[in-house]
């Protein structure tokens, strides 16, 4: 009797969660540590392990890659959001959560986890375009698969946890995929020439702006200038018409004397002096000049 009660005692070591069961159902878990049971065949206890990290390939080929002549199969076509087809394979890293749980709750835990990753990464991928599947986005994509496969388990109350979800391979279907590659490097000369036009752009449009600056400040300094002119001209005309009417006769005189001596003074010049007898009364001032300049 006493080797009977004592067999109850039992070990759950680090890596293990304990599953007590009371006649086959499920009465409580336990953690790691010396723990004690009522004898068999009144309790008996699992110890599954739940640190070790278990690997699912969703939508892996077979017999090689696409351009190999590999066939993929059917869980790995997708969908994206803007009605393309994909052929995904992603790596689902998963560990035991709540022992309890994973023998209880789910008849098959690992299909489970294969069911519910492949609606998970569908519904990611059917959110976004095939462009941000294929090159950018993809990081974010299994990020977003991972936090929605955990949703899932836990409403189904599975007790595993998803560690991980890795993305290994976005690719068009293999039928299709070099006319997927040309499309891909139209898109790229057109980016290309995108990119250069808009750097032409940036070019070209501030230089004509700067030109254009240019111009506006040339045509803003001689309307100033011109203003100036026009302005001091009007007040040396008030001014000279004020001293006219102060003393009309000598004013007169002295603008008759100054406009004679610019009319005059680039032309040629005769003296003749009326009181010479005798005299050919002409004195050629000019031809004189230049003699006695040739001297």
């Amino acid at each position: 009797m006493v080797i009977w009660a004592a067999s109850g005692i039992y070990k759950v070591s680090p890596d293990e969660q304990g599953v007590v069961m009371r006649f086959g159902k499920w009465v409580d878990t336990t953690e790691p540590g010396l723990h004690y049971r009522l004898p068999f065949p009144i309790e008996a206890v699992l110890l599954p392990k739940v640190t070790k990290v278990n690997q699912l390939l969703l939508g892996s080929r077979m017999g090689g890659d696409v351009r190999g002549g590999g066939r993929a199969t059917d869980e790995s076509r997708m969908l994206t959001g803007d009605e393309n087809i994909v052929e995904a394979e992603a790596a689902v890293f998963w560990r035991i959560k709540d022992a309890g749980k994973y023998l209880f709750a789910v008849r098959d835990p690992e299909l489970t986890v294969k069911v519910a990753a492949e609606s998970a990464l569908r519904e990611v991928i059917g959110r976004n375009p095939i462009q941000a599947a294929l090159s950018d986005k993809r990081e974010l994509i299994a990020i977003q698969a991972q936090e929605e496969l955990q949703r899932l388990l836990d409403a189904y109350g599975a007790g595993i946890h998803v560690q991980q979800v890795q993305l290994q391979k976005v690719d068009p279907p293999s039928a299709v995929i070099d006319a997927f590659n040309d499309v891909q490097r139209a898109r790229a000369d057109q980016e290309r020439a995108r990119n250069e036009a808009e750097a032409y752009r940036n070019d070209i449009i501030p230089r004509a702006r700067g030109e254009a600056e240019r111009l506006t400040q040339e045509a803003q300094a001689y309307r100033e200038q011109v203003v100036d002119l026009a302005q001091g001209d009007a007040k040396r005309f008030l001014s000279l018409y004020g001293s006219y009417k102060q003393a009309e006769d000598v004013t007169m005189r002295r603008l008759y004397i100054e406009t004679m001596e610019d009319v005059l003074k680039g032309a040629t010049k005769v003296v003749i002096d009326p009181s010479a007898k005798g005299l050919v009364p002409y004195l050629p001032l000019p031809e004189l000049k230049k003699q006695g300049g040739a001297k």
